[in-house]
């Protein structure tokens, strides 16, 4: 039995976006309690919307990027498609550099660049498939407040990060 090539590119495309995720998480272990020891702005979320919240952007993100392969193929979405691939690898490495390695300004210079790639990606996918498109906004916004929330707790905490 032959198994359906957009059955193929949809499950690859979770593979992809969700092993990052799994990438991202195995460095944020102790988030938590890390999070728990950190002086935090008042507006800070509280740790157990983190996990609930970024499930919900990686499944948008998964569905986004499979929308655009499954319009253009590969080889004629590859410059948006790359440009996916790039930002989820900023996403992960951004868990490591603030959780793992505890590096808040690398961790910030890491979550502007993020941001740039996720309003390019954006605009890329917009050009292919505007639904796909706009299942990044989420993920956009998150990041934006992220970005905001990285920069207070790094200010708050020169000791920790």
């Amino acid at each position: 039995m032959q198994i359906p090539r957009q059955l193929l590119g949809f499950s690859g495309w979770f593979l992809v976006t969700f092993l990052a995720a799994a990438l991202g998480a195995r460095a944020s272990i102790s988030a938590a309690s890390f999070y728990a020891d950190l002086v935090l702005p008042a507006w800070a979320p509280p740790a157990s919307l983190f996990g609930p919240v970024w499930t919900a952007l990686y499944v948008l993100m998964a569905l986004a990027a499979f929308l655009v392969w499954r319009e253009r193929g590969w080889r004629a979405a590859t410059p948006a498609l790359t440009l996916y691939l790039l930002q989820l690898g900023l996403n992960t490495l951004w868990s490591w550099l603030f959780f793992g390695w505890k590096q808040g300004a690398l961790a910030f210079a890491d979550i502007l660049l993020l941001l740039v790639l996720i309003v390019a990606t954006l605009i890329a996918f917009w050009r292919i498939h505007k639904v796909a498109a706009c299942m990044l906004l989420p993920y956009l916004a998150w990041v934006g407040f992220a970005s905001m929330l990285n920069y207070a707790v790094w200010q708050a905490n020169p000791g920790l990060l």
